[in-house]
């Protein structure tokens, strides 16, 4: 009986042992990651959160940047299409609750620029057709998204330093196809900053 209880004993020590290991090696691998911090702290969000603007000079700005996908309504959007105007790229997805916040606000300012030469592409990391056609019924959205749940390509082709590491995450890009600017958070606190951003875009500044 004691050689049971003993035997016993040690089984669940290593399984304690084991899943320490595993949560050690969880927050090893993502250590430096904003869901590594949400973790720890024991918020659950599914999603990560961010905030703050960067703005770079025309001197400073990288090469022009090049994505294209399939939108909700099964047609494709190629960035390069968007040369001589401001575009304008929102990284979202349907059940993210800051997505949800700044979805209106991103609506007016899109209808308040269309006229001024610049456009809107939503960039959906998550869901499919469907979920994205009834965010933009429930919201107004009139600009479209490209899909890029399934291969993550326009992903990808942000992955340099300026990346979407924040859900929502907003991007100007200038005339010539370069980033031009970032915020990383949602956009509702503070609207008048993404159309600061624009104007100074459109401005060539």
């Amino acid at each position: 009986m004691r050689d049971a209880i003993k035997r016993g004993g040690r089984r669940r020590a290593l399984a304690a042992v084991t899943a320490a290991l595993a949560v050690g090696v969880l927050l090893a691998g993502c250590s430096n990651d904003e869901l590594a911090k949400q973790y720890t702290s024991g918020e659950d969000k599914n999603y990560i959160a961010g905030s703050g603007v960067t703005e770079l000079k025309p001197a400073a700005r990288a090469e022009p940047i090049d994505f294209s996908g399939t939108t909700e309504d099964g047609t494709t959007f190629s960035s390069k299409s968007a040369r001589g105007d401001v575009l304008v790229v929102n990284f979202w997805y349907a059940g993210c609750p800051p997505c949800r916040a700044e979805a209106s606000d991103l609506t007016k300012i899109a209808e308040k620029y269309q006229p001024k030469g610049v456009k809107f592409i939503g960039v959906n990391t998550r869901d499919g057709a469907a979920t994205a056609k009834a965010f933009d019924s429930e919201f107004k959205v009139d600009y479209p998204s490209i899909l890029d749940a399934d291969g993550g390509a326009v992903q990808l082709a942000f992955s340099g330093s300026m990346r979407p590491n924040a859900t929502p995450t907003t991007f100007v890009i200038d005339k010539q196809g370069r980033i031009a600017s970032r915020i990383a958070g949602d956009i509702a606190a503070q609207p008048s900053t993404l159309t600061t951003l624009i104007d100074s875009a459109l401005q060539g500044q």
